[in-house]
């Protein structure tokens, strides 16, 4: 076993590392950049080194400095969480030469299962049902042809990206060269790369992920499944297991046993989340699988009993899995949700200091968070302020559990998403469990005309932070329909997103690229705001 670890994260995730591997014995080097000297993850680890400049090119995807860190500090292994370069096999190889091991897949399966047109491939070779699409990337000059040949809608999507980034619904011939420009646009800035492909787009499907852990002698069980079919523009907000309310205990058996026959397909040895997408007749198709520690592990050990960083770190060090396939049970039911800084309307980004903070407290609670008073919420990075998480001995009980949650969670200085997170919760469909994939963009509408009818009566609301706004005559004389309503959301977004960007500066250069600032949020405004008129 390793005595000293070195995690290449930051925020929440880095927490959550540092907790497991004192509880273990393992000392922990963190690393910093300018921005978070004061972080919560610094102050926990056993000692911390600076690697750069607040953009994450120059820190944390600075794999010269943090690898020298790693050599400075004696770590004997790399902990690279989840995001940043969790899934980079030319970093992992670069562990390798230097000595120091990565925890995680070897660097070949890391890449081969990266390229998702590549995995499609294998996901085939190993029997595994695929979406119809294309096996070699898409040129603008044959796009016509193969749209043409799946058939519509259909999604475009970039194949070496990750993170929900770079993926489009296609919906008619009109939108084919525009939506592919705009992706591919969107993919090379990224990921530096511009390689797209199509996959026909299945409708009002349930993703359904499973866990897998393998080691290095050849042991491979899966932990069960969870259901992450609550999206805003493919990014998660709700994740939960089992999914046994919406899944027949024969497609229960069904996804597990074919994620596990692509992990020992391809040999894989640490943890890592096979996805599929379950339609409503019961066909299961494979997506795509990501070879690191999942953002929503969490509910997976909630219902297992099991620390997923302590197993992943054994196998990694080459133990022996402690665990057989009929070790592996399922006890109650556990919930998840993601609070990020954004306003809960318009959900552009926030930042700024948290000036007062209360986390939820109590019997089958957890949470998974780097947030303390006066810490400062960047712009420069992914922004998962917190991870929210309820256990029950049923789905009823969980649910009941982290609405309670949810209504004690108060931060001030920063606008959170909590509101609509407990909007979704009290949804008819996510109380029975029939949501899928299409369900959020309905609710969002639902939610804004209730909103709306609200302001109309003359009653206060509140927003993300508990403070009351507006009035009546506001809502009367503020809130249009149609293009009018339309464009002013859209100038103020791009007024808020330019001031962010500015406040987030360095004082002789633009602020660096940033996916979640640039597109995420931005694609998420126009899509609520203007439908597909704002792809055209």
């Amino acid at each position: 076993m390793f005595t000293k670890i070195l995690i290449a994260n930051r925020g929440e995730i880095a927490c959550r590392i540092i907790r497991t591997c004192q509880r273990l014995g393992i000392k922990t080097v963190a690393i910093y950049s300018t921005v978070d000297q004061e972080a919560l993850h610094v102050k926990m680890a056993d000692e911390a080194y600076l690697v750069g400049e607040a953009p994450p090119h120059d820190s944390y995807l600075n794999m010269g400095n943090i690898l020298d860190a790693a050599e400075t500090s004696g770590a004997q292994a790399i902990h690279p969480g989840y995001g940043f370069l969790s899934e980079n096999a030319e970093f992992a190889r670069l562990c390798e030469e230097t000595g120091i091991c990565f925890i995680g897949p070897d660097p070949d399966v890391m890449e081969k299962m990266g390229d998702k047109m590549r995995s499609r491939k294998l996901a085939r070779k190993a029997g595994l049902p695929i979406l119809p699409g294309t096996d070699e990337a898409v040129a603008n000059e044959n796009a016509s042809n193969k749209a043409w040949e799946l058939g519509f809608p259909l999604m475009v999507k970039a194949a070496d990206g990750g993170g929900g980034i770079g993926i489009h619904i296609i919906e008619n011939q009109e939108e084919l060269m525009p939506l592919i420009d705009r992706t591919r646009q969107i993919a090379e800035s990224a990921f530096g790369s511009s390689r797209l492909f199509f996959e026909r787009y299945l409708k009002d499907a349930s993703h359904i992920e499973v866990q897998l852990l393998g080691d290095k002698h050849g042991n491979l069980v899966h932990l069960h499944e969870r259901d992450c079919s609550v999206q805003r523009r493919n990014q998660k907000l709700v994740e939960e297991t089992p999914s046994s309310a919406k899944l027949t205990p024969r497609l229960r058996r069904r996804v597990s046993s074919l994620a596990t026959k692509l992990g020992k397909f391809i040999g894989y040895t640490s943890l890592g989340t096979v996805e599929f997408l379950v339609s409503a007749d019961g066909s299961v198709f494979f997506l795509e699988m990501n070879t690191r520690l999942q953002v929503e592990h969490g509910v997976t050990e909630l219902v297992t009993g099991l620390d997923l960083v302590e197993l992943q770190i054994q196998a990694a060090a080459g133990e022996t899995l402690p665990i057989s396939q009929e070790d592996v049970s399922i006890n109650g039911h556990a919930i998840e949700v993601r609070v990020y800084p954004e306003d809960p309307k318009t959900f552009m980004p926030d930042a700024g200091d948290i000036t007062d903070l209360h986390q939820p407290e109590g019997e089958f609670i957890r949470i998974d968070s780097a947030l303390c008073n006066n810490y400062t919420v960047q712009l420069d990075y992914e922004p998962l302020m917190a991870k929210i998480m309820a256990w029950g001995k049923d789905r009823d009980q969980a649910i009941k559990t982290l609405q309670r949650a949810l209504l004690e969670f108060r931060v001030e200085g920063v606008k959170c998403n909590v509101p609509l997170l407990r909007d979704i919760l009290a949804t008819k469909e996510f109380v029975a469990a029939t949501y899928h994939t299409g369900s959020m963009p309905i609710w969002l509408e639902e939610f804004q005309i209730r909103a709306q009818n609200k302001c109309s009566n003359g009653k206060m609301h509140k927003n993300g932070n508990g403070h009351k706004s507006g009035n009546a005559n506001d809502a009367k004389n503020g809130h249009k329909t149609g293009h009018e309503n339309g464009e002013r959301e859209i100038a103020a977004a791009i007024g808020v997103s330019l001031a962010m960007t500015m406040k987030s500066a360095q004082p002789v250069s633009l602020a660096p690229f940033s996916p979640w600032r640039v597109y995420g949020r931005r694609e998420q405004l126009l899509s609520r705001t203007l439908g597909n008129r704002g792809w055209q």
